[in-house]
């Protein structure tokens, strides 16, 4: 089998493949305090809630952006497998069919090459990756598997994080779209800024970005495929059709395709 693992800003996220079957373990809070044994303690007990011995793993494969569990999550896996994992990370880049430019080979964070790598692979050209995450990214891949370029914005958790913080009045209500953009009180006057206010968004960038692809790639933005994923893609599907396709798994599943691809 092999694991994956995708250490992300909010949450950890790992799975096992048995084949082309996906078993997700489970979903842990990052923290980046904690030691690689105390995480240790934590996917050992993980694997074994769902009848998994450690010594059935055969490979494991990494991405990161949090820098500071880097090490510890290499050691705790080297322990727990016996076998040190694959890290996603600059090193590889010529091995994969999607590649940053050059010039920001260090900047592009793992997670968006995963992504990047999951979609083009599968739709074999052009694309846009959408990520619902603790940022909003998207990710733009050119018909030779080139990173064409990025857009971030706060993460719609995130941005309902900051007005509460920040006023003294709002509070943290559910990610839903209300029944009209008038909101008739405060609950519904936050969901018609974030919910509503973020199709916009993402339906005015993805737009322009795709005229953008088009004009640099001479193709028509016609034959751009757009796909979501992140956690709260959920809040938008069903209120937009800018979506060709959803995958809640995507960087699970380019990690896999990494790990195949570099391995054989």
């Amino acid at each position: 089998m092999l694991f994956v693992i995708d250490i992300g800003n909010t949450n950890i996220v790992a799975a096992l493949f048995r084949g082309d079957e996906i078993i997700e373990i489970g979903r842990v809070f990052t923290d980046a305090h904690r030691t690689g044994d105390e995480y240790g303690i934590i996917f050992r007990s993980l694997l074994r809630d769902i009848g998994v011995q450690p010594e059935e793993i055969v490979s494991s494969t990494m991405s990161s952006v949090v820098p500071a569990l880097i090490g510890p999550f290499v050691n705790m896996i080297k322990k727990l497998t016996g076998k040190k994992p694959l890290l996603v990370n600059h090193a590889i880049y010529d091995k994969l069919p999607v590649k940053p430019p050059a010039a920001r080979v260090y900047e592009i964070g793992t997670d968006l090459i995963c992504n990047a790598v999951a979609a083009y692979t599968r739709f074999k050209g052009p694309c846009v990756i959408v990520d619902f995450g603790t940022a909003l990214t998207f990710t733009c891949v050119g018909k030779d598997g080139l990173i064409l370029g990025c857009a971030f914005a706060p993460g719609l958790g995130t941005a309902v994080k900051a007005l509460s913080a920040n006023t003294a009045q709002l509070s943290i209500v559910p990610l839903e779209a209300p029944a009209s953009s008038l909101g008739e009180n405060t609950v519904q006057a936050i969901q018609s800024g974030i919910v509503l206010g973020y199709k916009g968004l993402v339906e005015y960038l993805l737009s322009r970005m795709k005229s953008d692809m088009a004009a640099v790639e001479n193709i028509s933005p016609d034959g751009i495929s757009v796909i979501a994923t992140g956690g709260l893609n959920s809040v938008l599907q069903p209120i937009t059709g800018v979506f060709q396709y959803v995958d809640r798994q995507l960087i699970l599943q380019g990690l896999k395709k990494i790990s195949e691809i570099v391995r054989n």
